[in-house]
């Protein structure tokens, strides 16, 4: 019997992304938009308000699964992403949905341990760090209390499908002139994730669900990679090496009282002077073998799918 899967926020990367990956294994996908507009060949296109849990609940009303990729722009943290969350948890209760997740680093805090294990101590130091803390202890209590089942898979930085990472807004932004834009010191590991691969290990988390607890958090280890072997990676795929130029932190921390944006970056920056990566003993264990496109064939398919994004929307302009 083919499952239906409601992938929320599908407008954003990762969902779109999770959403295709859920297609192309023979799901029915409901790609829900605050207005409704089709963002997924192959998709039904359900319009719902994430503010409003009745919108919600009709949205996701049959389905299977439910993908949240809500995910509010970072100055919009503390005004929406818990309501968010008790929105989609209220959404769910009692219907029998499974809710995948996407998690982060965040709640880890700093200083970040180097070896990010599924029973590290959480210690967040940051506003979005205790967000995620309380995300994830409303999810825990929802699969307590009402057996709602939760599966979070925790990644690094993404990279590839499209744009809106640290990969296209930062390393490669000056590309075109010739410079890789390092936002830290070029020897640290960093965890990173590439899209079309975590996206297959949502649909290897579906079709393990039943036999999960209902609530599991996992690790996706992805690719640990510094900002040398990233810069190494690009050069291989361009053929031509690139200058290195350092993201001025200073700058960004003088414009941030008033750029609220900027303001929240720097907030976080930490993540790129703290090395660590993502380990897990359990996922694929539990889930079965996960893809692992090699780094340099994942660097060089992002950077044809910017290619292909910018020459599309210059077309269109």
């Amino acid at each position: 019997m083919t499952k239906t899967i409601a992938i929320l926020g599908a407008g954003g990367r990762v969902a779109n992304e999770v959403g295709q990956a859920f297609l192309d294994a023979g799901y029915r996908v409901r790609a829900v938009t605050r207005n409704g507009r089709p963002v997924l060949p192959g998709a039904t296109s359900v319009a719902a308000d994430a503010m409003d849990e009745a919108q919600l609940a009709a949205a996701v009303d049959g389905a299977d699964f439910v993908f949240n990729g809500l995910n509010p722009l970072y100055t919009e943290w503390p005004k929406k992403v818990m309501p968010m969350a008790r929105n989609v948890m209220g959404a769910l209760r009692g219907k029998g949905i499974r809710h995948l997740f996407i998690g982060n680093v965040y709640a880890f805090g700093s200083p970040m341990p180097p070896v990010l294990r599924e029973d590290t101590p959480m210690h967040p130091s940051t506003v979005k760090g205790r967000i995620r803390m309380e995300m994830k202890a409303l999810f825990r209590a929802e699969a307590e209390a009402h057996g709602t089942q939760t599966i979070i898979l925790r990644a690094g930085d993404f990279f590839g499908s499209g744009t809106g990472s640290w990969f296209d807004q930062a390393l490669v932004s000056k590309l075109d002139k010739g410079v890789f834009t390092a936002p830290g010191p070029m020897d640290l590991p960093h965890a990173w994730a590439y899209l079309p691969d975590l996206a297959q290990a949502f649909v290897a988390a579906a079709a393990a669900a039943e036999r999960l607890p209902a609530f599991e958090a996992l690790h996706f280890p992805g690719h640990t990679a510094t900002l040398a072997d990233m810069k190494a990676a690009i050069e291989r795929a361009t053929g031509r090496e690139l200058k290195t130029s350092f993201m001025p932190w200073w700058v960004i921390r003088l414009i941030g009282p008033f750029n609220p944006m900027l303001r929240e970056f720097s907030i976080m920056n930490y993540l790129w002077r703290e090395p660590h990566k993502l380990v897990s003993d359990r996922i694929e264990a539990l889930l079965g073998p996960l893809p692992r496109t090699p780094l340099d064939e994942a660097v060089a398919r992002s950077l044809a799918d910017l290619s292909r994004q910018r020459a599309a929307e210059k077309s269109a302009a």
